[in-house]
């Protein structure tokens, strides 16, 4: 045109799509799963096929010119999947070398006390510092300049967590197996005795308790009154942070596995001399014809000499207990009516005294009581072939 301005041509980049292609392109940029880069670039691509304009596409996606002149050439080039990645990068080799990765995870798994450090446990703070000042003279220069975050990504490649603490129980009973035999078939045998006539007992008449102590209750006191919930302005009922401590009680009990009945006391400690009157309890609950098996731990007070006098002192055959192994109080299924009342009446108590304490606890326990919950083991006694 004369006299006016050149207008450059526009360029259009030709790209080959079939169905497939096109409909795997749809899916990708409607993925929210998928990386933000590869569903920008489908999308791109999607927008170039309906109108072949890289100007109107850039304006449409927010993006500049050259990213989408850029997308649709690799897009020409490698085709319009393949150009959805990035391009494989080269990088810089790792200045950090095997044998200095593999000293600074063997640092890891030691103790920091070890290398005159007070920390029980390494930091990745603390590992990176340690590394910087040994490491060069450990014959690893590489290590002369490492930083925190290298620290970190070194140990997640080796799965290791120095900061972490996870616990386990040894089983420190040479006798653990055979005592939980004894206790697996003292629960078999209150099932026979159930299924019999309905539970009633046979001759010589036998009772199982299951019995342990919940030490260390907290009697909390408030220290203002509790704000009750109120509609549409507090859902929730708001407590003082602060509170009285009055002390503490124990909870001891027993539960009759044939009936379900629960025989309670609290004390304000946890004796020989209360375990005695916990045993005088029960032996006046029931006739004196009856044989009391009675599962519990390994507690000094059950084994006592003042106990042992007093067992002495019965009929025979009148108590006989059955210990469970050391680390096995989960076999005794007094346990979950411990869980019971942790959740319910004890959670979140607050108590004037230990005697309001002592009163609610005995509330709780004599209305269950009034309909008795029967507790089975739950887990399957017999070995599997």
């Amino acid at each position: 045109m004369a006299g006016g301005a050149m207008v450059a041509a526009r360029r259009i980049i030709a790209l080959s799509v079939d169905a497939d292609q096109r409909l795997a392109l749809v899916e990708i940029s409607r993925s929210r799963t998928e990386p933000a880069n590869r569903v920008e670039r489908a999308r791109i691509i999607l927008a170039y096929l309906e109108e072949p304009s890289a100007y109107a596409v850039a304006g449409a996606m927010r993006v500049s010119q050259q990213t989408v002149t850029r997308c649709l050439e690799r897009a020409a080039e490698l085709g319009v999947l393949a150009a959805l990645d990035d391009r494989a990068r080269t990088g810089r080799d790792a200045r950090i070398t095997v044998e200095a990765r593999t000293w600074l995870v063997g640092l890891a798994c030691a103790k920091p006390t070890q290398f005159g450090y007070p920390h029980e446990l390494w930091t990745t703070r603390l590992l990176a510092a340690h590394a910087r000042d040994h490491g060069p003279r450990a014959g690893h220069p590489s290590l002369a300049n490492l930083a925190q975050g290298t620290v970190c990504k070194i140990l997640a490649a080796h799965e290791v967590k120095p900061h972490r603490v996870r616990y386990y129980l040894e089983r420190r009973d040479p006798e653990f197996e055979p005592k939980m035999a004894e206790v697996l078939c003292v629960y078999r045998e209150v099932e026979m005795r159930r299924a019999v006539s309905g539970g009633a007992a046979q001759e010589p008449a036998i009772v199982v308790i299951s019995y342990d102590e919940k030490p260390g209750i907290q009697a909390i006191g408030a220290t203002a009154p509790d704000l009750r919930p109120v509609p549409a302005t507090h859902p929730t009922i708001s407590r003082d942070h602060e509170y009285k401590r009055h002390g503490t009680v124990t909870l001891m009990a027993g539960i009759d596995l044939l009936t379900g009945q629960v025989h309670a006391l609290v004390k304000d400690r946890h004796r020989s001399r209360e375990f005695i009157e916990f045993l005088t309890m029960l032996e006046a609950a029931y006739p004196a014809a009856t044989a009391i098996k009675i599962i519990l731990d390994n507690h000094s007070v059950h084994i006592s000499q003042e106990t042992k006098a007093w067992l002495a002192a019965r009929p025979e055959g009148r108590f006989q207990f059955v210990f469970t192994p050391k680390h096995g109080s989960w076999l005794n299924l007094v346990e979950g009516f411990f869980a019971k009342a942790a959740r319910s009446v004890l959670r979140h108590i607050r108590v004037g005294s230990k005697h309001e304490l002592k009163q609610r606890i005995i509330e709780f326990i004599d209305d269950l009581n009034r309909d008795p919950v029967i507790h089975r083991w739950q887990y399957q006694i017999d070995a599997n072939p």
